[in-house]
Formats: C-alpha cells, structure tokens, sequence
C-alpha cells in the first residue's frame, strides 16, 4: 500500500446483527470496529481472486465488454490482464481461409487414385 494513498469516507447501513458481531471480534481482538473493518474490506478481495467462480465471473465480463482492461487489470495482476487480453483479442479475430492453389480432386481422384507418397 503507498503511504501517500488518498482515503476515502465510507458510510453504510448494516444489519444490527452484523455490526454486533463486528463489535464483539473487535473487542476481543482489542481494535477498533474502524480498524477490523477495513481489514475486513482490505482481504475480501485478495480472496475473491483466489476463487475460480469469481475469476470465471471476471473473464466472462471482459469478454462480453462488460468490464475494461483497466479494472481486470486493477482487480489481477498485470500479467494476467495481459493474458486475458490477448486471449479475447485472438477470440475476436476471424481465422484465416485457406486458399487453394489447384482445384480440389474429384471424389473418385481423391478415393480410388493413386496416393502420392
């Protein structure tokens, strides 16, 4: 983490239920309900990106153009942005007809000709 790094003010509602289990860990832990949260918030995260169902999630996204490089690449490393990005491109790209210099043989010249060896 950059010791520079701009924070930013989070305010949201949660069950009372929640906050009180948060409240007990905290105490237990001896820090504060601030602190444990934004642990919480910091690993999240890093463990979303350890799961295959979120990493599909995430692929499925830039793929469909859901999502843009930048946030692939701010959720993964940049190697694996990279990957993927080379991945969707080669997906994106039509194959290459091949084009015949001769005409096809015949059934019969195909089946029952010589074969060249």
């Amino acid at each position: 983490m950059n010791m520079v790094e701009e924070k930013a003010w989070v305010d949201f509602n949660a069950l009372a239920l929640v906050v009180e289990r948060i409240d007990t860990v905290a105490e237990l832990l001896d820090i504060s309900r601030t602190r444990l949260l934004i642990a919480a918030l910091h690993d999240e995260p890093d463990a979303l990106v350890n799961d295959e169902g979120f990493r599909t999630q995430l692929r499925d996204a830039y793929y469909a153009e859901r999502i843009d490089f930048q946030t692939v690449q701010s959720v993964l490393s940049q190697e694996e942005a990279m990957r993927l990005q080379l991945l969707r491109a080669s997906i994106d790209r039509d194959p290459p007809e091949p084009q015949l210099k001769a005409a096809l043989p015949s059934d019969d010249e195909f089946y029952d000709g010589d074969v060249s060896v």
